[in-house]
């Protein structure tokens, strides 16, 4: 006898005892005259499938149908009707039944029905089983209890269902922008394919198509004479994330986006058209917008990037996590360099807690594998720490007086040079505020990070 349960309900004693006793030498059968019955015996005992009749007293097989579905949607149904009414048939499909079989019943053709009913199941049961051998092995270490992080989480798993969807992130240097993609791609129905990663900023503006696409043999000089096989094409079953999208040439955006329009492409000298459909996530620490209003990036070629766009904080956003993430780096380390190390001092926490993070979740994890490394422990003390930048301290405010508007007279007024000393002063006093955190900074003026920056490097000059 197999592993699989079987619920026959059918208001019909001779039916209903004529069904169990043809499966219950194979499976384990239970019978049931009433849907009210057989759905009070699902709150503690789940079949794994029903064999439901569609004309029952009370409750109709289809309202019983949805309760199930509603209680139990993995349950399989297979709906018996006492004529092939078309109509009913169809509803009980849309409803979510998996088959149906017509009285009177014959049970070859039922037995063989049910087998292939269950062998769904034990497809299904086996790619749950490895999806999850997958995920517990590969999903990556994206750590947090803040809202943030957790709302951020809830839309990487619906957004992973559909291997269709792209999907941009967003984020400073250092925030975990590749723990996002991966952990999309092992969610998703493509986990077992390859996740294929490019730092689109890494590689010359030249080679960059040639990487993404592929060539053919002699396409330039110094090509490899076989030909070479793009990013596009290893990542065919699976996910190409494109790290820094931010950085890629005109050229490059217009192939990519005719790529993710048509899924058609062409090796660098090649004239063959090629198909392929990864699923693309891609990232940029940079302003979309910014990136566009400069005439950087194509707007078209965002909104196929960004269908949906996740938007990772800096650590510095959400302080309530950076304890719960070192003491993870700390037992992470502690293994692997095979020390044992029990936690943080509490002046070690306070300090973790009240750095300015530039370099984000990555500088957190090389302060920590640093001190494990160097430490004797068993306890990681404040000096353990190699925090070069002052940890935070209360806001004070600028001793500099704010630079006093002159009128303008009759004669006249230098304004470019007024307007560079105001502009002087609050680039200045923000940077104070922010412990020179330029992000921060950008954020107390209303400005992207590149433009404070531009703007910044202008007024010195």
């Amino acid at each position: 006898m197999s592993n699989y349960s079987i619920f026959v309900v059918d208001d019909e004693t001779v039916a209903r005892e004529g069904v169990a006793l043809a499966l219950q030498k194979d499976y384990r059968v239970r019978a049931f005259g009433s849907a009210e019955t057989f759905l009070d015996a699902i709150e503690d005992d789940v079949p794994d499938l029903v064999l439901l009749d569609v004309g029952l007293p009370g409750m109709s097989g289809l309202q019983a149908l949805e309760q199930i579905k509603a209680r139990q949607p993995d349950t399989i149904v297979i709906m018996i009707t006492a004529y092939e009414d078309v109509m009913t048939v169809i509803k009980a499909m849309k409803l979510g039944a998996y088959d149906y079989v017509v009285k009177p019943l014959k049970m070859d053709t039922l037995i063989t029905n049910v087998r292939v009913a269950l062998e769904t199941i034990a497809m299904r049961k086996e790619i749950q089983a490895l999806h999850e051998r997958y995920l517990k092995e590969n999903l990556p270490c994206f750590i947090g209890e803040s809202n943030v992080v957790q709302d951020i989480m809830e839309v990487v798993k619906k957004v992973a269902e559909s291997p269709d969807t792209s999907i941009l992130v967003v984020g400073e240097t250092g925030t975990g922008k590749e723990l996002i993609a991966q952990a999309i791609h092992y969610r998703s129905p493509l986990f077992k394919g390859p996740l294929v990663s490019v730092n689109c900023a890494a590689i010359p503006k030249d080679l960059i198509e040639s990487e993404l696409f592929g060539y053919e043999k002699g396409a330039f000089s110094g090509a490899d004479t076989s030909g070479k096989m793009g990013l596009v094409e290893k990542a065919a079953d699976g996910t190409l994330f494109l790290d820094e999208v931010g950085d890629l040439s005109a050229a490059a955006q217009a192939k990519l986006l005719r790529f993710l329009e048509e899924g058609e492409y062409y090796r660098l000298g090649g004239t063959q058209k090629r198909w392929a459909r990864p699923r693309i996530v891609s990232a940029t620490n940079r302003d979309p917008s910014h990136l566009i209003t400069q005439g950087l990036f194509r707007e078209d070629l965002y909104y196929r990037l960004a269908v949906i766009k996740i938007e990772v904080p800096s650590l510095n956003q959400r302080r309530d996590d950076i304890l719960l993430i070192a003491r993870h780096f700390v037992v992470e380390f502690s293994r692997k360099l095979g020390k044992h190390f029990t936690g943080l001092s509490a002046e070690a926490q306070s300090a973790l807690k009240n750095y300015t993070w530039t370099g984000n979740v990555r500088e957190l994890k090389n302060i920590i594998e640093r001190a494990v490394l160097l430490s004797d422990g068993p306890v990681i003390g404040i000096q353990d720490l190699d925090l070069r930048q002052p940890v935070c301290t209360p806001q004070r405010e600028s001793t500099e007086a704010q630079p006093e508007l002159p009128a303008l007279s009759p004669t006249g007024l230098d304004l470019p040079a007024t307007l560079t000393a105001v502009e002087k002063y609050y680039f200045k006093h923000a940077l104070q505020l922010s412990n020179n955190n330029v992000s921060q900074a950008a954020k107390l003026l209303n400005l992207s990070r590149d433009t404070f920056r531009y703007r910044r490097r202008k007024i010195k000059s």
